[in-house]
């Protein structure tokens, strides 16, 4: 199921409207959220960046040296500032701020401290790492900027059982012995921890690495206080996560390569409630797609489940939680064949999907982390594509636990004539599709929406090649209906063509029952959509290329009559207006 995201302009008076918790914060240029927390308040906090522009029209009459300082003069005037956005339960926007900190670049990683502030971080443009401590308010308190002498790039931050952070970064190595981080053998790239107490004081700060190119990805604190850091190697011939556990002091106890088949990329460690840990990898599958795979291990090197999810589409999750009653949620990005969507994901302990869900635009979209909240919902965050102008905006979402989209109650503002013209609209349809409707063809509701209900006019199983008397049907229907939205184009946004299946499949297996239906589905709704289309001449088609929209709901939508599944009336599709 697609939830697509719509923004509404109405005017005069004001009603009560329950609408998607989708925020979507638009900046100019490029923006994103890469980390989000719940707030003691239960509001919402994510912190990423923005690029805000600073007039340089003003002559600057400073004398540069050298080149660097005026490349940097330029950067401070354009480059990237780490913005934090605080969310309340309404979906409004309580807090925005940025960090005025020369240089900054993009916000990484956000936690929260015992006064309800917030310790955040990230890079600067010249390749150092900072921290910053911020009040409840979002007011910088102090900061710190680190690092080698090399290129650092920060990947998470994460909060340790005494308050302190550990920063997950990779660093370029310093072939020199003057750096007091070089360790012999490290290879071009390597691993970079620094870890920091509750008051911001660093404990230390070590590299760890192999003689290939190696980045830190993510840690998880264990239960007896050593941590679990996972990695990426990348060598010439291969790409494989590492995982390696080290002491509360940063020495190393062991190190493994996880390998796999193809190609295998690292992006979350979260630990289990039994004190192990699971592994969000993503691995290429026979035919070059992404593909989600899972691994759960525990202190001593044992994979105890590894599990491929093998989907019809690229898929990728960025980050993975547990849930108190051992289900497992992850957020991340999947892409088609037409566009890339943010994706959620729920399996249950021994890593098999029981549903998935797609979020998105026409363009791309992606979800980056989560935050499973205190009444079970998750909160992500990540980035939303603005297919008119294709600049990346800040994304907040709230998601129920079955992964539909969570609702808010908005006070909304529409013209007194707006519910009216839907309600003649339908009036209007019930007297030209009278006949479809005593016959009992069809169904037509309040919505606008028209259900087919004739039992020779649904699918036969695995169907979606369209039979004579659908053909017939839909030639009278199409007549009479597109010609009436013609004649009001000026209030028809959309007509929606969505394909339904049953839920058999002739498997148990939810995830190859979903997405076989998923892709049939689509099929019926492409089948019914080309048919209609092509029965118009060019000037109509051209006015439908620009509302008609076809999806594939899987067996979302299957129709029911005393708690029982009816699959023959579940094999069909369904229209929509919508104005």
């Amino acid at each position: 199921m697609y939830y697509f995201l719509l923004t509404i302009f109405l005017a005069s008076s004001i009603f009560a409207k329950t609408v998607p918790f989708s925020l979507i914060i638009d900046e100019p240029f490029n923006n994103a959220l890469f980390d989000v927390t719940e707030d003691y308040d239960r509001s919402i906090s994510a912190v990423g960046f923005i690029k805000p522009y600073k007039n340089t029209a003003t002559k600057n009459d400073g004398v540069y040296t050298n080149a660097f300082d005026y490349l940097t003069s330029l950067s401070n005037s354009h480059s990237s500032a780490l913005h934090l956005v605080k969310v309340n339960s309404d979906a409004e926007i309580a807090i925005r701020k940025s960090l005025n900190i020369s240089q900054f670049t993009e916000g990484m990683g956000i936690v929260k401290t015992p006064q309800n502030g917030y310790i955040v971080g990230g890079n600067t443009l010249d390749g150092s790492l900072i921290l910053a401590k911020l009040d409840a308010d979002a007011n910088l308190l102090f900061h710190k900027i680190f690092g080698t002498p090399k290129q650092d790039k920060m990947n998470k931050i994460v909060l340790m059982r005494d308050g302190g952070v550990l920063v997950v970064a990779s660093s370029v190595t310093a072939k020199t012995t003057t750096d007091n981080l070089f360790k012999s053998g490290l290879g071009l790239s390597d691993i970079y921890l620094t870890r920091f107490s509750s008051s911001g004081e660093m404990l230390w700060s070590k590299k760890y690495g192999t003689p290939y190119d190696d980045s830190g990805v993510d840690a998880a604190e264990a239960q007896d206080g050593t941590i679990m850091l996972l990695g990426q190697i990348n060598s010439e011939n291969s790409k494989n996560p590492t995982l390696l556990r080290i002491t509360q002091d940063g020495e190393k106890i062991w190190l493994f390569e996880i390998k796999g088949q193809k190609n295998t990329i690292a992006h979350k460690i979260t630990k289990l409630r039994d004190n192990n840990f699971i592994l969000s990898l993503s691995q290429m599958d026979a035919t070059g797609k992404e593909q989600v795979r899972l691994v759960k291990v525990d202190l001593h090197q044992h994979i105890l489940q590894d599990k491929t999810i093998s989907t019809t589409y690229a898929s990728v999750l960025y980050d993975i939680k547990e849930s108190a009653d051992g289900k497992l949620f992850g957020v991340g990005k999947v892409r088609d064949g037409y566009n890339t969507d943010a994706l959620a994901m729920l399996f249950d302990d021994r890593f098999t999907m029981l549903n998935q869900e797609h979020y998105g635009s026409d363009a791309y979209d992606a979800l980056h982390a989560l935050v499973l909240l205190h009444n079970s919902q998750i909160a992500a965050v990540g980035v939303h594509t603005n297919t008119s102008s294709q600049e990346s905006d800040m994304w907040v979402v709230k998601l129920n636990p079955d992964l539909t989209m969570a609702k808010v109650t908005k006070k909304e503002v529409i013209q007194p004539s707006t519910a009216s013209k839907s309600s003649d609209i339908y009036t209007q349809l019930l007297s030209l599709l009278k006949d479809e409707i005593d016959a009992k063809k069809i169904a037509l509701h309040k919505d606008l929406s028209i259900d087919i209900i004739d039992k020779n006019l649904y699918f036969e199983k695995g169907e979606f090649v369209l039979s004579a008397k659908q053909k017939e049907f839909l030639q009278k229907f199409g007549a009479k209906l597109l010609s009436f939205l013609e004649k009001n184009k000026q209030l028809i946004t959309t007509l929606e063509v969505s394909g339904h299946t049953s839920s058999e499949w002739g498997t148990t297996d939810f995830s190859q029952r979903y997405l076989g239906n998923a892709d049939l589905s689509m099929k019926r709704s492409f089948s019914t959509m080309s048919h209609l289309f092509g029965l118009q001449n060019q000037e109509r088609q051209k006015w439908l290329s620009e509302i008609l929209k076809g999806s594939g709901l899987s067996f979302s939508k299957k129709v029911t009559a005393q708690e029982s599944e009816d699959m023959e009336k579940s094999r069909r599709v369904s229209f929509k207006i919508l104005l």
